[in-house]
């Protein structure tokens, strides 16, 4: 939600475009918007409210109203068309941007693809289906099966939060017991361990922090295995290598159970917005019946095919975002060895061809020395150690994934390992 004001006398409008300059609602963050994709908001209220049912929207609305009531309905207030404002939510609210005319062009030109809802693959073995996200599409109907959830951490957290907002009936269980405290409170069950969820539940979902956890969790005592019978589904979310998965797929099948990998794509900020990529492979059964879940707790999932290809999809993105932040850390640290600003190569690379959101933040975290973790240093140094793993199997060198490794390797032995990927940093200032 925002208002139209004057822009700056010094900031050119985009060429070409039919444009306002839009300021947004609880920040500071102001952008050109195309004409077409704004709306009045007494006129439209009523018939976007009707349409757009999510979580999200209706923040939007109250986020309005809370501002005419202070405001005393004198200023023109503007609702973003759908597509937009869901770009919008995971570009420009949670990360303040430069009043950049090119980055305006390039934040309009996304949101347009993301409104068209059409995401076009190649043709391959793979098969690959896209889900729309709960966002754009608004509200889902929630399944009424059955599911339980292990596992509590940085990822599972927001995951479980959103399948209880969107109305599923969710049964919790992690070995840190008073972390279920809080989801008993927003309406899940307690499962008293892995085994009683499995057997509580008709699918179960897990996202533990490497393949031992998952092993153990699967095999330990009062483990998935116990509660596996005919019929009932496990969807091991947890990031592991191929083998892991083909073990547990094995375990669980020669139970009679259904197996499904679901390794999420994404940090605790886009769990907690359910805006997590979710990439299956398995039972391709149990991904349809999972459709509401994924809904819930992702933008888009996509199917895989057999086992372990999910596995390796995610190490490999795992092993680029991984070298990537690496890079950029090194990149951060030689501009203030030979005496350059840091804020200024930040500037200068927000500018270019490898601007992102993930860019600006991580680097700005660096620059203001904040490290909370939004993904864990020690998980991203583990996916990079699973991946080179994989390369050697297949007999395909990755000297780029093996040099960052070393680096984060280095960051573990500084104490880094509880904090954000971004202290990847201090492996390069120590």
């Amino acid at each position: 939600p925002g208002k139209i004001v004057s822009p700056p006398k010094d900031l050119k409008k985009p060429r070409g475009k039919k444009c306002h300059f839009v300021k947004f609602f609880g920040t500071e963050d102001h952008a050109w918007i195309k004409v077409e994709q704004l709306k009045p908001y007494h006129a439209h209220k009523e018939e976007m409210i009707k349409i757009n049912k999510g979580k999200r929207f209706q923040q939007a609305v109250d986020s309005v109203e809370d501002y005419l009531k202070k405001a005393k309905g004198k200023d023109q207030v503007t609702l973003l068309s759908l597509s937009l404002y869901i770009y919008l939510q995971t570009v420009v609210f949670l990360q303040p941007v430069k009043d950049d005319p090119h980055f305006h062009h390039f934040l309009l030109s996304q949101s347009e693809k993301v409104g068209n809802g059409a995401l076009k693959h190649d043709s391959g073995s793979t098969s690959i289906q896209a889900a729309d996200s709960t966002a754009i599409n608004g509200s889902i109907t929630p399944t009424d099966k059955r599911i339980g959830f292990l596992g509590l951490g940085l990822m599972g957290s927001g995951i479980v939060s959103n399948l209880l907002k969107m109305g599923h009936v969710v049964t919790v269980w992690n070995r840190t017991a008073e972390k279920c405290d809080l989801f008993i409170q927003e309406g899940a069950r307690l499962g008293r361990t892995p085994a009683e969820v499995v057997s509580m539940c008709d699918i179960t979902f897990s996202c533990v922090s490497d393949p031992k956890a998952a092993r153990d969790l699967v095999l330990g005592p009062s483990g998935v295995l116990q509660g596996i019978r005919p019929g009932k589904c496990y969807v091991e979310m947890s990031t592991v290598d191929p083998e892991t998965i083909a073990e547990l797929s094995q375990l669980v099948t020669s139970r009679g159970g259904r197996f499904l990998e679901a390794p999420v794509a994404g940090s605790q900020q886009l769990s907690n917005d359910g805006m997590l990529v979710i990439l299956a492979a398995g039972d391709r059964t149990v991904y349809e019946d999972c459709s509401s879940c994924f809904q819930a707790m992702g933008k888009t999932s996509f199917f895989l095919g057999e086992p372990g290809n999910a596995a390796r999809m995610m190490l490999i993105l795992n092993m680029v975002q991984g070298s990537f932040m690496a890079t950029v850390a090194e990149g951060l640290t030689l501009a203030q060895a030979t005496g350059q600003s840091q804020q200024t190569f930040l500037d200068i690379l927000c500018q270019g061809q490898m601007a992102s959101t993930f860019v600006d933040q991580k680097c700005q975290n660096i620059l203001q020395g904040n490290f909370k973790p939004d993904y864990y240093l020690k998980h991203i140094q583990k996916d990079l150690r699973l991946a080179i793993s994989m390369g050697d199997m297949a007999n395909h060198p990755t000297p780029m994934a093996a040099a960052a490794n070393e680096v984060y390797k280095r960051a573990k032995a500084l104490d880094q390992s509880d904090n954000d990927i971004s202290a990847v940093y201090r492996a390069y200032i120590h």
